[in-house]
């Protein structure tokens, strides 16, 4: 059985064709030689995304948070009026960065790196798929 190729522009229209027909709002695979995303954002229109690697320097002390899960991105929590932070900032291993928003459902993203915060990776609102780069902290050297 042979590998279906996910850089064919048939077969990309193919699978977009047949989550309309089928109803679904979106379709995310991963192979360790990449990922492909297909998001039906409406009657008709899909957005497709082939995320690239995140470009690092070799001699870099920084971590990216990855998103654990697709769902909804959010830089802050939903039910607060709390004003954005800017950025870079100190952070600690245990503080909550964002969410991941599925359904009604909010996962909390937690740094796992003390350091300092220095990008945001994702759009908040958008829809974000399993290993997805949310957040990079440089680490203390």
């Amino acid at each position: 059985m042979s590998a279906i190729d996910f850089g064919d522009p048939a077969t990309i229209a193919f699978l977009t064709d047949a989550l309309t027909a089928a109803g679904v709002e979106g379709l995310e695979i991963s192979r360790p030689d990449g990922q492909i995303r297909i998001v039906i954002s409406g009657e008709g229109a899909a957005r497709i995304s082939v995320p690239a690697a995140t470009p690092r320097a070799s001699d870099s002390a920084a971590v990216v948070v990855k998103a654990p899960l697709a769902g909804h991105f959010c830089a802050e929590h939903p039910g607060t009026a709390v004003a954005p932070q800017t950025l870079p900032r100190s952070i600690s291993d245990a503080d909550v960065l964002g969410f991941i928003r599925v359904g009604h459902m909010l996962l909390p993203l937690r740094a796992g790196h003390s350091g300092v915060l220095t990008r945001l990776l994702a759009e908040p609102d958008t829809l974000v798929g399993f290993g997805d780069p949310l957040f990079e902290i440089e680490l203390p050297s």
